[in-house]
């Protein structure tokens, strides 16, 4: 990653930002991207932490400056905020610091927005310190990708894979003018310094995403035949003759092709690879199945509101992951016939304690030795006009948690796989 530095950092928990990203060095061997520090983005009220562009993400990092160091932050972003159970008190008044990191999130989405720069998702994160060991967020504000941590450098890493999720990456190109829109010297960075940092270069990418299978082209019989008749004046049994050759040479042409005698033994379709795999996490699959009727495939409010908001169709998937450890990922793909249903049935999805679409281990087709159960499992959802992916991630043969990292962030990649017809 490459960092630019703008100006000071404008909280203390900045330098610790500052250490973070350094410490991942230049290139792409850990991430890439580029990071500019204490930049103060157009429609900003305050210069940002960090302002971090990757080809999948825009991340806006706020410091928030505790009293002292903490054990255990409750970090909603709408209410009070607690540190080892006080309540957190700030000079101005404000009972959660989150308000003015979103503030500057939406600043950083209109200038992009009015710029007309690539369409990347804009992500939050709000560094915390001088020093805590644990965050508590609700997992509604996880979904809604924000972030609340000590900005340790393996930490800040794992929330940044999980929330760069856009399933088309920027290139060196678009991210020339992104930069140009958040802060006009930096649009000037050369290219080639950009797809060091790991952005795709425009062509290339095209090329490496395309298929280079030749397929041959057969000619019609009348290209392959030639058939030459005599003069007029030779008819009789000459021209039939003639005519006979051609229909023996036509004959030959046709064995020739394929088309009699012993057709050769076939040869077997080369070998493929059912792995999907994204950030080097190999997805096997485990299972799939389809359904139209989405209510008598889920439970709770979801389902009753599948009642009166029918599916167009269900795609459920498994698939297994093991690495660093085993986990099982579930998969539900929901078509609607109108966006606003899908957009709808997200936000109902997204919701705590309102039921789901029922996974096919549930339904009692799982595999042997995965997942009893996705009891505790990380959640991930992505919409896609009339297609909402509903994502499911826990570890086969442990507990799991919702707010676990690295669930979280298997369940992120889960929403970039290839989606099913």
């Amino acid at each position: 990653m490459r960092l630019v530095r703008l100006g000071g950092e404008p909280t203390k928990v900045g330098a610790d930002v500052r250490a973070a990203l350094a410490a991942w060095g230049d290139g792409t061997s850990v991430l890439g991207g580029v990071a500019l520090l204490g930049v103060t983005p157009p429609g900003c009220t305050r210069p940002l932490d960090a302002l971090i562009l990757l080809p999948r993400v825009v991340l806006v990092v706020v410091g928030i400056d505790l009293p002292s160091p903490a054990l255990r932050v409750e970090a909603p972003l709408q209410g009070q905020w607690k540190v080892d159970g006080w309540p957190l008190t700030r000079h101005d008044g404000a009972s959660s610091p989150a308000d003015e990191a979103l503030a500057a999130t939406r600043a950083v989405s209109a200038r992009l927005q009015e710029v007309r720069a690539e369409p990347l998702p804009v992500c939050t994160v709000i560094a915390v310190g001088p020093y805590v060991e644990r965050v508590i967020q609700p997992t509604s504000d996880i979904h809604r990708g924000v972030r609340v941590l000590h900005p340790k450098p393996s930490t800040l890493l794992s929330a940044v894979r999980e929330l760069a999720t856009s399933d088309r990456p920027c290139t060196a190109e678009q991210a020339c003018k992104v930069l140009a829109g958040l802060h006009e010297e930096t649009g000037k960075m050369h290219s080639g310094d950009l797809i060091a940092e790991g952005f795709p270069n425009a062509v290339t990418a095209d090329l490496a995403s395309a298929s280079t299978a030749l397929i041959p082209r057969y000619r019609d019989v009348a290209d392959t035949v030639q058939v030459s008749l005599p003069p007029k004046r030779k008819r009789g049994p000459v021209l039939i003759g003639a005519l006979l050759l051609a229909v023996v040479a036509l004959v030959v042409v046709l064995i020739s092709a394929g088309g009699g005698g012993e057709q050769p033994a076939a040869q077997p379709p080369a070998p493929t690879s059912t792995r999907s795999t994204v950030d080097d996490l190999d997805f096997t699959p485990r299972g799939n199945e389809k359904a139209t009727n989405c209510a008598r495939e889920s439970y709770g409010d979801v389902q009753t509101w599948f009642d009166a908001h029918p599916c167009a169709g269900l795609i459920r998937t498994l698939f297994e992951v093991t690495e660093p450890r085993r986990a099982a990922v579930s998969i539900a793909v929901v078509s609607f016939a109108d966006a606003e249903d899908a957009e709808d049935f997200q936000k109902l999805a997204d919701t705590p304690g309102t039921g789901a679409v029922s996974d096919l281990v549930t339904s009692g087709k799982g595999w042997t030795n995965g997942p009893n159960s996705f009891e505790g499992a990380a959640f991930a959802s992505s919409r896609d006009t009339k297609r909402v992916r509903v994502v499911q991630a826990v570890w086969i043969g442990a507990p799991s948690t919702p707010d676990d990292v690295s669930l979280r962030g298997i369940a992120a990649r889960a929403l970039r796989l290839p989606l099913p017809g």
